[in-house]
């Protein structure tokens, strides 16, 4: 192992954390800052908040209401039919 090309290693690099915490490890830094540690991680803590993206329940079951609908009406058999059919469908929702 070459001496001159490693970085030097320190046993007790000190660690700071945004929330006051102070971790000793070793690193080839002897100090670091960091913003968030599992002394303030909410998955470690227990706070864990579970965000629900609104109206993304609400639009699937709109969406499966109207693929449900759209099954048991009867489809219609020549091309004038569909053709109308689409025109009345593109009418109604606008």
């Amino acid at each position: 192992m070459k001496s001159s090309i490693h970085p030097k290693y320190f046993e007790k690099a000190e660690i700071t954390c945004a929330c006051g915490a102070v971790l000793t490890v070793g690193s080839t830094v002897e100090k670091m800052s960091i913003e968030i540690c599992s002394n303030c991680h909410p998955f470690y803590t227990g706070k864990k908040k579970t965000i629900d993206s609104t109206g993304r329940v609400d639009r699937f079951k709109k969406l499966s209401q109207k693929a449900q609908a759209l099954k048991t009406t009867k489809p219609a058999t020549s091309k004038k039919e569909k053709i109308a059919a689409r025109k009345e469908k593109q009418a109604i929702e606008k």
